[in-house]
């Protein structure tokens, strides 16, 4: 199954829905992934607004 990033979140999923933010607005065009483990102390976090555990997406086309 291709991997989609939600574009309002940057997380990558693989359904049709985005599980953090219940978007539907998902794309296959996109480039390189963060993967978070500890969203409360990683500056990176801050930069994209993470706040979950996962797998972001780091360029959204």
């Amino acid at each position: 199954m291709t991997q989609k990033a939600c574009r309002s979140c940057r997380y990558i999923v693989s359904g049709d829905a985005c599980p953090l933010c219940q978007g539907t607005d998902l794309t296959k065009d996109w480039e390189g992934y963060i993967l978070m483990i500890n969203p409360e102390n990683s500056r990176i976090a801050k930069e994209i607004d993470a706040k979950s555990t996962g797998k972001y997406a780091l360029k959204i086309k």
